[in-house]
């Protein structure tokens, strides 16, 4: 597998199968109507002092973070206040008492259960829709008046309840987490153009 050529044709594919993926989600409307009105929900909460809070496990626990600082710091107005964005989960010593002494199902919710206020928005990332923690934490915010999008991959008939439903027309996690990011890095412009117009 060291040969170059070899080496070489596998990134090729994996770049064909990202760009397969992008023209298949050009073409789903509903996704592309869903992602517009998260983007729209998200500023005007911001707009009227809410807050965002974003969650995910393992790589897309990496975007979370990766979306808060975009909205914390600059995206593309680096004159541009900084945007109220915390991503769940990143405080070790709460996350690790409430897997401890609860589940780890609670992880995210226990926090937002802490912070958020009606008004307020959640961004859950998970590529397979399935994971105990954020059908958990969507479940709580629901309760607490939150508004709720869950990025995911290709819809099945156990995905949770949420308010807008961002599905990326995959099955495949590495494909799924491209996308989200995709998806992310455009709400985030939007959110800061909505919010910080210049």
């Amino acid at each position: 597998m060291s040969d170059g050529a070899a080496l070489t044709e596998i990134l090729l594919s994996r770049l064909n199968a990202t760009k397969t993926l992008i023209e298949a989600t050009q073409g789903d409307d509903a996704l592309i109507r869903a992602s517009v009105e998260a983007a729209r929900l998200t500023a005007h909460a911001i707009n009227q002092g809410g807050t965002l809070f974003i969650c995910g496990n393992g790589g897309s626990a990496g975007e979370a973070t990766h979306l808060s600082g975009e909205l914390i710091g600059p995206f593309a107005n680096k004159t541009r206040r900084a945007l109220p964005a915390v991503a769940l989960g990143f405080d070790t010593s709460a996350a690790s008492a409430v897997a401890n002494d609860f589940s780890f199902s609670e992880v995210f919710a226990r926090q937002l259960s802490a912070l958020a206020r009606p008004g307020d928005v959640l961004w859950a990332l998970s590529t397979s829709g399935r994971s105990p923690n954020i059908r958990r934490v969507l479940e709580v915010a629901t309760e607490r008046g939150v508004t709720t999008v869950l990025l995911t991959g290709a819809k099945h008939p156990e995905l949770p309840r949420a308010d807008l439903v961002l599905a990326v027309p995959s099955r495949e996690t590495p494909r799924i987490q491209e996308l989200h990011l995709v998806l992310g890095h455009f709400l985030c412009e939007i959110v800061e153009s909505l919010t910080c117009p210049e």
